[in-house]
């Protein structure tokens, strides 16, 4: 089949028909890194991950919670942010990344290429839709302009490298600001989204990522939270400790930032930012703050994140040891 924009929302339908999770984030789950929440809080803090967190979403309280993370970001800096198809109604503000990105020193936007066709599918187009969604006040570097270069999996569930953006390794640190949301084939797009897919090269590594070397087979459900898992653990395993998570719940549509200007209309309200150096614990903070909300509101995300086996992306994380499922939310409010 060939892989275009067009298929690839088609085929995300086809994810709708994955089998539920076998349980929900904050409840009894028998796969590591959905454990339950309470039991959480009954362990010991020295057992747990840091989870920064503020109601705020402004560039104020951005800044300050990265503040909170950042002892080891040193010599040149990544931001990896989803910069979002033409005119997207979703994505984090320009106006809200630029003080934030201008207070980091020697940083810059990376973003790549994407795989499924459309006005990012080439760099020159890339630049285009850049200006266009007005990410114009720093530079922006897409990683993959001049190809790829591989990076290990270690014990990986079904990968042993994958093609990044070549200018990945030109960093030496990376901050991993999500706009956290719903994913049309992952369920939900937090940090491991981010990362898993966003840094790898549009012309193989993404394809690798989806199971997509042949264009014969679309991956979807468990096998697919586990390529993403795959693929993040060897960004997490390049950079060490030289990287953070932050994780923005704003405007949380159950789509991604890929679908554009159709991405449906967020239900759920702005809950906040998340901010850890641990991107299993910041990914599992965000989706219990969705199952904890007090509505219904959440249950469109809800579904989509079920509907798609998306928690499997924690428990891959977990059984990769990516991070601690049990973590501490500490409010900088």
């Amino acid at each position: 089949m060939k892989l275009t924009r067009r298929n690839f929302v088609k085929l995300a339908g086809i994810a709708g028909l994955v089998g539920l999770t076998s349980g929900l984030a904050g409840c009894s789950n028998k796969s590591a890194g959905t454990k339950n929440v309470a039991l959480a809080d009954k362990l010991p803090l020295d057992d747990k991950a840091k989870v920064y967190f503020t109601e705020n979403i402004d560039a104020e309280h951005l800044i300050a919670i990265y503040q909170k993370i950042n002892s080891k970001i040193v010599g040149r800096v990544g931001i990896k942010l989803h910069t979002g198809e033409p005119n997207g109604p979703n994505i984090l503000s320009p106006d809200f990344v630029k003080p934030f990105q201008a207070q980091i020193p020697n940083s810059a936007i990376i973003e790549a290429n994407v795989a499924y066709g459309g006005p990012r599918s080439t760099t020159e187009r890339h630049r285009r839709v850049l200006r266009a969604n007005g990410w114009t006040f720093c530079d922006v570097d897409i990683i993959d302009e001049d190809g790829d270069v591989y990076f290990p999996v270690g014990r990986g569930f079904h990968l042993s490298e994958v093609a990044m953006g070549s200018h990945l390794t030109n960093y030496d640190s990376l901050v991993v600001l999500t706009h956290f949301k719903g994913h049309a084939m992952g369920g939900f797009g937090g940090s491991l989204k981010n990362i898993a897919i966003g840094c790898a090269s549009g012309k193989v590594g993404k394809l690798q990522v989806h199971g997509l070397d042949t264009f014969n087979e679309w991956v979807v459900g468990e096998r697919l939270m586990e390529l993403m898992a795959d693929s993040g653990k060897a960004i997490c395993d390049h950079f060490g400790r030289q990287i953070v998570y932050i994780n923005v719940l704003q405007r949380m549509s159950v789509d991604c930032d890929c679908v554009g200007s159709g991405a449906a209309a967020p239900v759920m309200p702005d809950l906040g930012i998340l901010a850890s150096t641990d991107i299993l614990a910041v990914d599992k903070a965000a989706v219990d703050m969705i199952y904890n909300f007090t509505d219904d509101r959440k249950n469109d995300l809800i579904t989509r994140i079920e509907s798609r086996n998306g928690l499997r992306q924690l428990s891959a994380m977990a059984e990769h040891g990516m991070g601690n499922s049990n973590y501490e939310l500490i409010s900088i409010d």
